[in-house]
């Protein structure tokens, strides 16, 4: 498995990572499929403003991705990026999430960024459970925070910090 950077060409696979999870589950709040030509508008996007934007390949597939992009808006939060990754079915279970989010936390500390946040669904036990087993830490729980399916879901954060910078 090789971790590298994203490519236009890459979008085409992200989405088909990404719009089962849109379609069919809890774990975004999102309704909206992704295109191809918005992610890979998307990958430039990030790349070009320094955040990362990261694929898992293993032989020619794309088996995973990650990302980062502001938190939130505004000069006080440029050292605070929220993250995003998620994984093929198959690349569950065999370090492809361990090895995204090293070379994510990696590409981040070498930017200067200070905090990594994860926003995920409560639905989402095994995300929790993934980020909380490589060191990020539960920060707070927005009851109803989304709705999907006809139901509220709670948003959980965690956090973690990459440098000890004051």
């Amino acid at each position: 498995m090789i971790i590298r950077a994203a490519d236009a060409k890459d979008a085409a696979a992200i989405a088909d990572i990404w719009n089962p999870q849109i379609r069919d589950t809890a774990h975004t709040f999102t309704t909206v499929e992704k295109t191809p030509a918005a992610l890979a508008q998307d990958i430039r996007a990030r790349q070009a403003s320094g955040d990362a934007f990261l694929v898992a390949v293993e032989g020619a597939e794309v088996i995973g991705f990650a990302t980062y992009f502001p938190f939130r808006k505004g000069p006080g939060y440029a050292h605070c990026k929220e993250h995003s990754i998620w994984l093929a079915p198959h690349a569950s279970g065999h370090g492809t999430g361990r090895a995204l989010m090293a070379g994510l936390e990696s590409h981040a500390i070498d930017a200067g960024v200070h905090s990594l946040i994860a926003a995920i669904s409560a639905d989402n036990a095994g995300a929790v459970a993934f980020h909380e087993k490589v060191g990020y830490r539960p920060v707070a729980v927005i009851p109803q925070a989304g709705r999907k399916f006809g139901r509220w879901i709670d948003l959980v954060l965690l956090q973690k910090l990459l440098t000890n910078a004051a």
